[in-house]
């Protein structure tokens, strides 16, 4: 415990100094040193940023494979699970064909991954603020509803900034060496999109999107948390080493927060996928890979989607994807997680999540 104190100190130490050393050559150059509550915040933003990016590449294949299974034409099976899918896009496209969509899904998943966990902390600490307020109990602490409050917050923000990107990425996932239409970037897809179909386009599928990440960024932040502080302060299992949690026991405690809230959001996620595909002209043959379609994709909104899905595909459409996202999710939310609050540390930033 000594020597845990000690490393502490010295790298408290360290970045101590190193600030000051900034501060001192920004002073000689005559430039104004910035604050160090917006430092802080970049730090905080960088941290979020490398959580997302990490995270998502780890599990790109399974993310494309979950993506593919959503829009598949029912009347055109060609993907009947994870791991015959899997091998397919390996066979016929290759290594490149796994992380097809990924540079897309970084780009937006970077900044949205950023833009969450710095809005999830602002949004606890305002929520906090108030809930002292009311009750007049200056140490009161947040519950798991304040949480997932804040988490839902911190969720409706990012989706809403990031959502074009999100957008483009579902088109370009569904590409496949066949498909008779192929764009070319994340540019050249934001770029025809705004030609052909109108700006409106980029944000088609908003709706159940936020519908969908209110629950899924909710649970993920508030069983997260609740967690770590249930095993902190009872250490039921004996797995707190002091006051810490050890990196596999946060890791599982973000894969189980990232279980919970997917599964009551993926239908919602389904939808989306769905409506994102409206509009498009090659859509239909783009998603069976073979230029032919029997089955239409037109929508006239979220309750027209979930309708239709369920009357000619049954109940069960609306998890399709869910083996390949569960095995996707599980490792992904864990990773973001514990990658967020490691990345803090080296960076200095005392504010960790559960504070």
């Amino acid at each position: 415990m000594a020597s845990e104190d000690v490393k502490r100190s010295e790298s408290a130490a360290v970045t101590t100094i190193v600030n000051l050393a900034e501060e001192a050559k920004l002073a000689r150059e005559g430039v104004k040193a910035p604050s160090y509550a917006v430092i802080s915040i970049c730090k905080s933003l960088f941290a979020g940023g490398v959580a997302g990016g990490v995270s998502r590449t780890a599990v790109a294949p399974l993310e494309r494979m979950k993506i593919l299974l959503q829009v598949q034409n029912p009347h055109n099976i060609k993907y009947s699970g994870t791991v015959q899918g899997l091998k397919y896009i390996w066979r016929t496209e290759g290594l490149r064909g796994l992380f097809k969509g990924n540079g897309t899904n970084c780009a937006r998943i970077v900044p949205n991954s950023a833009v969450k966990f710095f809005s999830y902390e602002q949004a606890s600490k305002g929520i906090l603020y108030m809930y002292r307020q009311q009750t007049g109990n200056e140490n009161a602490q947040l519950t798991p509803v304040l949480r997932l409050g804040a988490g839902a917050t911190a969720g409706i923000i990012a989706m809403s900034a990031t959502y074009p990107m999100d957008m483009v990425r579902g088109r370009l996932t569904v590409q496949t060496a066949n498909s008779p239409y192929q764009y070319r970037g994340i540019a050249h897809a934001l770029s025809t999109v705004l030609r052909e179909e109108g700006p409106r386009a980029l944000y088609r599928g908003w709706l159940p999107s936020v519908i969908g990440v209110v629950p899924y960024v909710g649970l993920n932040f508030a069983v997260y948390e609740s967690l770590k502080d249930w095993l902190v302060k009872d250490n039921p299992f004996g797995l707190v080493e002091n006051n810490e949690l050890t990196i596999i026991t946060r890791l599982s405690c973000g894969a189980i927060a990232g279980t919970v809230g997917q599964t009551i959001a993926y239908p919602l996620d389904v939808i989306r996928r769905r409506m994102q595909m409206v509009g498009w002209k090659d859509a239909s043959s783009v998603v069976t890979g073979e230029g032919r379609s029997k089955g239409s994709l037109e929508y006239n909104g979220m309750v027209d989607a979930f309708k239709k899905t369920v009357r000619h595909e049954g109940f069960g459409a609306l998890y399709k994807g869910l083996v390949p996202n569960s095995v996707k999710v599980v490792p992904s939310i864990a990773i973001a997680f514990v990658t967020y609050e490691m990345v803090k540390d080296v960076l200095g930033v005392e504010f960790k999540i559960s504070d």
